[in-house]
């Protein structure tokens, strides 16, 4: 059992093999957060709640003045009880009475049960504790979840509008907790387009540290992670805290350090610009916000997240399948092609193992530019002579599955659908719209406009022989404040179109990793990580999103050079390298190669399929930074430690530079691994700390790639 309630201490065990999160029912009926951590023994831990005389503090009432609020470590803090620091949930009536919330009864559920339209983990032991307002009677019902074999704790609340009166929600989070006076690094993913998810470490002090997105999707300036650290922690040392919602809305993240040192950190929906009212006997639910622990550094911590979601979130016809390694024409045609350009690259990937011909945008309607055509999902048969059939079935005669890009959640002023129905894109009354990227954002809160867009994309899949989709949404929402309804109706088609589709394997993009979040990953096993496919800037993409998401759900291609994105030459060999922590594939025209690079492709592919196992279900180890180094390297290792890969790039050549040592992790101390290319035996320890010597070829941004293999 993951979940234990001692009815003689009033407090809940929530427990797993490497994990301990307690609290527990004060003699004021408030849950008191007492620890989370490494496991620890089932027995009282109310000793270590500090309680000194704060004169100047408030109290509860019938309390004394040791049990100040200021630092009361606490489940579920509510606004105007005397806790000034951040709050999980603030609400107003019209009296403008605040709440006073105390524990209602608790219950224990062997499977969780469902969030009503939202994406969660699957599974899992849960409790569910209730919290009643005894002003109003509204209840708050916390949910945990835990699985026995991971160091994670999933929280959601659901707060029931249970009085007579409409309920203003002004917050409503997913989780709080309270950390003990330690100083701490808050971690996070800042970036923007084509320079998605960067790892940045911040210093804790006192006040508020805010980490979120405002731009209606879970969006490339910040992603839904955060992480708490120790001052020291590294990649395998030291405690480390993460916290990942699954989400692909406005959230964020808040950590205060408060006047004695206490952190808090609180994440879900971000309440800025928030509107919504509960009406009586209504009740809303948070997202589901995964929380990480690892006494081992932020490595441990990321194995646990990729764990959780290759097993947990990620659709099991896909998680652990092998995935389809894609031609892409965007970068060798953009909007330029017809018939016989699209057949010239089907014909030319003969004999490279390239198994999936993906026809990307410029396909239907007036499609000729990305002015006009969003939202006429009919082709354009004067690109396409005899429509898609044509370019599909000449796919499937050569071995080729095929792919087709869509952009459903957009519309062009320049479009039927636009000119018959302006009034379904997101707008304020009275307000122009705000182009982006000249298009606009069909309302999918509204039934009819979802009902149209299940049926626009259903239509194409029924009518033609689509193996794979790549969904693409290419600008932020603008017009409204509240962007939550919008999100809901986004889950609700994709379940609607995917749901009715299980044999298509579907791609996640938003203009390249816009919308990288684990939410998507419940309906798409893979996202297009970045629309910036240069070799060497993907080295700081990757090892950012790898922090928290597993390299299965980062679709990573090799692309031509001078890259199209900053002009950059990389080596073909290292490209290849690069896009092989993750689903590969191909974003170029192979007519346009070398000879001999096009002769390489066969082997990189072949390369990638013997190394794809570890890809889809293998541990990652991350050895070296590139944003803090001039040095890459990642080694993923076989569950069962029978073989593992290393690859590392270093990016600039060094004139009479320094020898370069690779230290793999994760290995059989005891077992002897063959080592290639170098061909030699030695056991697993020996490699590990002795470590290998890396000879990078002569220039800039060379690669070594490293196979092992037990003997």
């Amino acid at each position: 059992m993951a979940i234990y309630f001692d009815e003689r201490s009033k407090a809940f065990y929530l427990e797993s093999r490497d994990l301990s999160y307690v609290f527990r029912i004060n003699e004021h009926g408030f849950l008191q957060h007492l620890y989370y951590g490494r496991r620890i023994p089932r027995e009282d831990v109310g000793f270590s709640v500090a309680l000194p005389d704060r004169g100047h503090g408030c109290c509860l009432p019938g309390s004394d003045r040791r049990q100040s609020m200021d630092e009361y470590r606490n489940e579920c803090p509510i606004f105007g009880r005397s806790d000034f620091r951040e709050s999980m949930v603030d609400f107003t009536f019209p009296n403008g009475v605040v709440g006073d919330f105390v524990y209602d009864g608790h219950k224990l559920y062997d499977v969780k049960p469902e969030l009503k339209g939202l994406p969660s983990v699957r599974g899992g032991e849960t409790l569910e504790v209730r919290l009643k307002d005894m002003a109003h009677g509204a209840v708050i019902g916390l949910y945990y979840t835990v699985f026995e074999d991971l160091p994670a704790v999933l929280r959601h609340a659901e707060i029931e509008n249970a009085s007579g009166e409409p309920m203003k929600l002004c917050r409503a989070y997913s989780f709080a907790v309270d950390f003990p006076g330690k100083r701490y690094d808050a971690v996070t993913l800042p970036g923007a387009h084509m320079r998605e998810r960067q790892t940045e470490r911040t210093r804790l002090g006192h006040g508020t540290f805010i980490a979120g997105s405002k731009r209606g999707v879970s969006s490339s300036q910040m992603n839904p992670f955060l992480a708490i650290a120790d001052y020291a922690a590294t990649e395998t040392q030291g405690e480390v805290y993460g916290f990942n919602l699954i989400y692909s809305g406005d959230f964020a993240f808040r950590a205060e350090v408060g006047q004695c040192e206490y952190l808090r950190v609180i994440g879900g929906l971000n309440d800025y610009g928030m509107d919504k009212t509960l009406a009586p006997g209504e009740t809303f639910v948070t997202p589901e916000a995964v929380m990480v622990y690892s006494d081992e550094g932020f490595g441990k911590m990321s194995r646990a997240f990729h764990d959780l979601y290759r097993d947990y979130i990620i659709n099991p016809l896909w998680a652990k399948k092998p995935r389809p390694v894609v031609i892409n024409n965007w970068e060798a045609t953009y909007f330029d092609f017809d018939n016989d350009k699209l057949k010239a690259i089907i014909d030319s990937v003969e004999g490279t193992g390239i198994d999936t011909f993906v026809l990307d945008d410029g396909w239907f309607g007036a499609r000729n530019h990305d002015r006009a055509g969003l939202g006429d999902w009919v082709v354009n048969e004067k690109k396409l002579r005899g429509g898609l059939k044509t370019v599909i079935d000449y796919a499937h005669s050569k071995g080729l599955k095929f792919g087709l890009w869509f952009e459903p959640e957009m519309v062009n002023a320049d479009s039927d659908l636009y000119r018959a129905h302006p009034d379904w894109i997101i707008r304020a009354e009275g307000v122009e719209p705000c182009p982006g990227r000249d298009q606009y954002v069909l309302d999918l809160s509204r039934p009819e406009v979802r009902d149209f867009v299940v049926e626009a994309v259903s239509r194409v899949l029924r009518e033609n022989a689509i193996d794979y989709v790549k969904w693409d949404m290419n600008r932020a929402l603008s017009e409204i404040r509240w962007h939550h309804d919008y999100v809901l109706g986004l889950y609700e088609v994709f379940e609607r179109i995917i749901g009715a589709f299980p044999n298509v394997i579907f791609e996640g993009c938003a203009s390249g990793g816009c919308r990288f979040d684990a939410a998507i990953l419940r309906w798409f096993p893979q996202i297009w990580t970045s629309d910036n496919s240069d070799g060497y800037a993907r080295t700081a993409i990757q090892y950012g999103t790898s922090l928290c998401y597993p390299l299965s759900a980062m679709s990573c291609h090799v692309s031509v050079c001078p890259n199209h994105q900053t002009g950059r030459n990389t080596p073909f060999a290292s490209r290849a390298a690069i896009a092989h922590l993750g689903a590969t594939g191909y974003e170029l025209n192979p007519n346009n190669l070398t000879a001999a690079e096009k002769a390489e492709i066969k082997s990189q592919v072949d390369e990638y399929k013997a190394m794809e196992g570890l890809v889809l279900g293998g541990d990652l180890y991350r050895l070296h930074n590139p944003v803090e180094e001039n040095l890459f390297a990642e080694m993923l290792v076989a569950k069962d430690k029978s073989e593992a890969v290393l690859t590392a790039m270093r990016p600039l050549s060094v004139a009479n530079g320094e020898s370069v040592i690779l230290y793999p992790e994760g290995l059989d101390e005891n077992a002897d691994y063959e080592v290639l290319p170098q061909k030699i035996v030695r056991k697993g320890a020996t490699l590990m700390r002795a470590g290998l010597v890396a000879y990078f070829p002569f220039g800039d941004f060379g690669t070594v790639t490293y196979r092992f293999r037990k003997a």
